[in-house]
This record gives structure tokens, C-alpha cells and sequence, in this order.
């Protein structure tokens, strides 16, 4: 039985992206929709921990062009999500789940579904997510972690966040 620390020092050897035969937390994954089939894939993915600076260009520009901006409202499980929906484009990202950190990574396995497998078609529980109005759900904010970072998980009237964020902070 291998510690986390023993492999974490493994992960950070690795790929960025390294997709697993099984989910390291099995209880929260199929807590989260995942089963044991086909037409389900686990990817782990390590990101950089930080700021979410953009980074500074290095040829020449007008001075209002050359300072870093921050998009802070995105949430780290949100940006691993994209990044692995990036990665595997016939697959749509189901949901995700923390397995660790260190001093400069973050490390996120992601739950992944093929919407065009027999075996996900036929199952009721995740149909749903074959449907064309499914597709691309990550990039448009439809996933956990973004309706989270969107500000969406409560109904309470006095959050100015919806339609969007810059629409309420009028």
C-alpha cells in the first residue's frame, strides 16, 4: 500500500494527463455518476498551483497592454476540467474530484463518459448525457465546479449573479 506522498512523487514524474484504469477514491467517484463500465474513463491531471496570471508578453507593446490580468473566477477543478475536456474531444466530462496537492500542483482525476457507447446509451442513470444539448457542457459552465465558481449553487435572490456575474454587478 503505497502512501501519498510516495505517489505524488510518482504523479509529478508523470504526464500531465495519465488516465487510470480505476479511480484512486472509488467512494467519491461513484458518488459522483462513475461506474465500473465501459464508456466510463478516469483521467488524473496536475496543474500548476498560483494565481491565474496570464502571462506578461515578451515583445513590444503599448504600456496599458503589458500588465497581467487575473481571472479569478474560475475555480481550479473548473480549469483541470476544460483542460482535460480539451485533451479528449469525444468525451464529455461527467465531474471531478481533488486527490491531493503539494507546494506547486494541484491534482484532479476527472470523471469522462463516451456519449456514443452502446452501453451509455442504454443506461437510464446516464443517458441524459448522450442528448446534443449535453455536448460541450464543460466549456458553457454546466458542470459542479463551474456552477460553483458561476455563484449558482443557491437560489437566494440577493446574489446579483444571475443572468452572469458582470450582468449583476451593474
Amino acid at each position: 500500500m503505497k502512501t501519498l506522498r510516495e505517489r505524488m512523487i510518482e504523479w509529478r514524474k508523470s504526464e500531465a494527463f495519465t488516465r487510470v484504469e480505476k479511480p484512486l477514491r472509488l467512494d467519491k467517484a461513484r458518488a459522483l455518476g462513475y461506474k465500473a463500465k465501459k464508456g466510463f474513463v478516469v483521467v488524473r491531471i496536475r496543474i500548476l498551483r498560483g494565481g491565474h496570471k496570464r502571462h506578461r508578453p515578451n515583445k513590444k507593446r503599448r504600456s496599458k497592454r503589458l500588465h497581467g490580468r487575473k481571472n479569478l473566477s474560475m475555480n481550479y477543478k473548473f480549469i483541470a476540467e476544460q483542460r482535460v475536456a480539451r485533451k479528449y474531444p469525444n468525451l464529455e466530462v461527467l465531474n471531478s474530484y481533488p486527490i491531493g496537492k503539494d507546494g506547486v500542483h494541484y491534482f484532479f482525476e476527472v470523471i469522462l463518459v463516451d456519449p456514443e457507447r452502446s452501453e451509455i446509451k442504454n443506461d437510464p442513470t446516464i443517458s441524459w448525457i448522450t442528448r446534443p444539448e449535453n455536448r460541450g457542457r464543460v466549456f458553457r459552465g454546466m458542470t459542479s465546479a463551474a456552477k460553483k465558481s458561476r455563484g449558482l449553487r443557491s437560489r437566494s435572490p440577493t446574489n446579483k449573479s444571475r443572468p452572469s456575474k458582470s450582468a449583476g454587478s451593474i
